[in-house]
């Protein structure tokens, strides 16, 4: 039998370490928004109703590129449908006090961090502890974007210029471990930076439709050349 053992004071210790890691990212986006001709304002409001930084990020190269609303809605459906995806799992271990407003309220702040201290809790969840644990990621990130955009408005250039470099260093961070284990990211990344690269020197495609087109041709491609053997894993369906 589960009991629900989770509690507002876990919930916000758990939020913790995330919510310190999104004040350093959330930072960068913070100080290239403004880089990029957006006010503090609407850095910090960008950040205050998206929470998504894979999103955010492409989302203010659109921005900056003068893209079309079709373009933006195309690019963050793709990034962040997978949002959808987590929120569909995670509904079996939310508890009766999750009604349906609870629900749509609480799937704000469902990032891939959150959903995988939800998903490695046993038993079931509840609405203190899911509101505690989003809201030091929450503010963390709009504090961090906060802070970066004043920093933008005030630092030399040269400084701002060494310090936007730091996004691509956390992307490389992140691809790099798993590109040494594994071929198919392996492909999946280098695939996507020649495909990107082509796009952007050798046709006229925008960098908002070069996103969509790199995400959706090198996944599929991936699926089909390398497809993920799930025959092992059966036996740990439960």
């Amino acid at each position: 039998m589960n009991f629900n053992l989770t509690t507002p004071r876990q919930g916000l210790k758990d939020g913790l370490p995330i919510g310190l890691g999104y004040l350093s990212v959330s930072f960068t986006f913070g100080l290239m928004a403004v880089s990029n001709g957006l006010t503090v304002m609407q850095a910090v409001l960008i950040s205050m109703t998206n929470l998504t930084s894979a999103g955010q990020f492409a989302g203010l190269a659109i921005i900056s590129a003068s893209g079309s609303f079709a373009e933006m809605a195309l690019t963050q459906l793709i990034i962040n449908i997978r949002y959808a995806l987590m929120s569909l799992s995670l509904s079996q271990k939310l508890d009766s006090s999750f009604s349906i407003p609870h629900r749509l309220l609480s799937s704000f702040g469902i990032t891939d961090e959150i959903f995988a201290v939800c998903a490695s809790k046993d038993g079931m969840i509840n609405c203190r502890y899911m509101y505690s644990l989003i809201l030091i990621p929450f503010l963390g990130w709009t504090l961090g974007t906060l802070t970066g955009a004043c920093a933008g408005e005030i630092l030399p250039p040269r400084i701002k210029a060494a310090l936007g470099i730091a996004i691509y260093g956390m992307f490389i961070a992140i691809i790099i471990p798993p590109a040494k284990k594994s071929r198919s990211v392996m492909f999946v990344i280098s695939g996507a930076a020649i495909l990107s690269c082509l796009l952007k020197y050798l046709t006229p495609v925008s960098d908002g439709f070069s996103v969509i087109i790199c995400a959706v041709a090198v996944s599929a491609a991936a699926a089909l050349l390398a497809p993920v053997n799930t025959e092992d894993k059966d036996s740990e369906v439960v």
